[in-house]
């Protein structure tokens, strides 16, 4: 079983989609198409977000994930959610934001 997503308006919308391979999703990228398959398990692992929509998709996956699951670049949600960790954790989520050492 797969299902196919098609972008029409913005290029390299799928540049977080290697970050979820790493993680065990199965899906390949052909021009402006993605194929999604089935995956029976995501696991955690360290990722890097590339944008506002791709910051979403991996703490998503991270949350379904077994395992830990640190995403790199999260900056991006804050242009488009407020309170995202506060909001999550309410609904039971065990997640946070840790201080990056590395842009100080």
């Amino acid at each position: 079983l797969f299902r196919s997503i098609t972008e029409t308006i913005f290029e390299n919308r799928f540049m977080h989609v290697p970050e979820m391979t790493r993680m065990g999703a199965r899906i390949n990228v052909h021009g402006a198409s993605a194929i999604v398959r089935g995956s029976p398990r995501l696991s955690g692992a360290q990722v890097m977000a590339t944008d506002l929509r791709a910051s979403v998709s991996l703490i998503l996956a991270g949350l379904a994930a077994e395992g830990e699951t640190i995403i790199n670049r999260v900056y991006h949600l804050d242009r488009g959610y407020e309170r995202v960790e506060e909001k999550l954790a309410a609904c039971g989520a065990r997640i946070e934001r840790l201080k990056d050492t590395a842009a100080e």
